[in-house]
């Protein structure tokens, strides 16, 4: 028999695995065109920029890239953090290592956080969640903690993370807490105020938190771009400790396949960090470093790219408000929308959109997991708002015409 890791047993189909075994022997309409919106891969245009610097830095490829990665491309992401949320400038040198996309580091990060000689570690996130928390959890040897994130009438904190609920027992264990805002799948912003809570439960346990912020740059009013962990910590006169921010190109800039994104944060973490990455070998190619320096230099396009969004978002949401629950959130590119019927499960309505109408969604489900007697997921869908414009509204007039509840 051959010995593998048992926490690898731990581990559950990812999303689109269900998806795929949802729709195993189901045929989609042939009248109508297949649609997609259940994977949130941007497909909006990568911007031109972007590629002329990967293009004309090919010439790297010649050179081991290093894993602190240059430089230069450590004083870009230096000076856009800064001037994305008015903070003092964190040191290149010392507080941002370049890593291979955000969903990469995060899992990896876990490694590095965990101390399995402490008893029955934890790591807390939210639920519903982006899959790879649960995961670098069970990887690292740390048992995962849910905190339903569900509707409240108080719209301050609908669909956040409400650590009022934990046992202390827990709280005493946990190492790791990972935070995603603008939330995925619900585009939640976290307040100040939710930040302090979490920043003086850090303070008082001392655990580490991971803040998800892929999806800081995707939102719908350029006067109130959403509030960043380092933006937070700085406004409460705070420094940065045991707090680290995962940012990536990939939704900001349309380049999913470039795999380019940074850490940053307290710099005694960063700097573990950054031995462990060294033995893991994941450098970033240098000429992604150099196509990634010019993105992080650049806003015109990331402004062009919530345009589109925005108007996506404007034109969907009232097509759908006989059948969803949908509004426009804070944040990011999912329609987070609960069924207004209880005629379908969630599962059920994604098959009956898949099979009758070729339009492909997620089942809130497959994003929670069931925890303290209920799954947060069920009974709703994420709708990625990724595809065209017009595929956008071609799904929402399919959606509006032919289910009715």
């Amino acid at each position: 028999m051959t010995l593998m890791n048992p926490n690898l047993n731990l581990l559950q189909p990812y999303p689109f695995q269900r998806l795929r075994d949802l729709f195993k022997g189901i045929t989609p309409n042939p009248a109508f065109t297949p649609i997609n919106l259940s994977i949130g891969e941007p497909k909006h245009a990568t911007p031109q920029l972007v590629k002329d610097a990967l293009v004309n830095n090919l010439a790297g490829l010649a050179n081991y890239p290093t894993t602190i990665g240059s430089i230069e491309l450590r004083e870009a992401i230096s000076s856009w953090i800064s001037r994305r949320y008015g903070i003092p400038a964190l040191s290149a040198e010392r507080a941002i290592l370049p890593v291979n996309g955000s969903r990469e580091a995060l899992f990896a990060f876990a490694q590095v956080v965990i101390d399995t000689t402490k008893k029955d570690p934890v790591v807390i996130s939210p639920n519903p969640f982006y899959q790879i928390y649960e995961g670098a959890a069970f990887l690292a040897g740390a048992t995962p903690y849910f905190l339903n994130t569900l509707p409240h009438a108080d719209a301050e904190h609908n669909h956040v993370m409400d650590f009022s609920s934990v046992p202390v027992d827990i709280l005493a264990r946990t190492q790791l807490v990972f935070v995603c805002s603008p939330g995925n799948p619900s585009g939640k912003v976290m307040s100040l105020a939710q930040w302090k809570n979490i920043f003086e439960l850090s303070d008082k346990y001392g655990f580490v938190i991971a803040a998800d912020e892929c999806y800081s740059e995707i939102y719908f009013d350029e006067a109130n771009p959403p509030l960043g962990a380092l933006q937070a910590a700085h406004q409460l006169g705070r420094d940065y400790k045991n707090l680290v921010v995962f940012s990536s190109l990939s939704k900001r800039s349309n380049v999913p396949g470039m795999r380019s994104g940074f850490v940053a944060g307290d710099e005694a973490i960063i700097e573990k960090f950054t031995l462990y990455r060294t033995y893991h070998g994941c450098a970033m190619n240098p000429a992604v470093q150099a196509a990634s320096i010019a993105a992080w230099n650049d806003e015109t396009h990331v402004i062009e790219n919530r345009r589109q969004y925005a108007q996506k978002f404007k034109d969907v949401t009232p097509l759908l408000a006989d059948v969803l629950e949908a509004t426009i959130p804070d944040a990011a590119f999912y329609l987070w929308s609960k069924i207004k019927s209880d005629q379908y499960s969630d599962t059920e309505l994604a098959v009956k959109l898949y099979r009758d109408l070729n339009i492909t969604v997620l089942p809130g489900s497959f994003l929670a997991r069931e925890a303290h007697g209920l799954n947060p997921g069920k009974n709703f869908v994420r709708m990625a708002l990724v595809a065209s414009y017009e595929e956008c509204i071609e799904a929402a007039h399919r959606i509006r015409e032919h289910i009715h509840l």
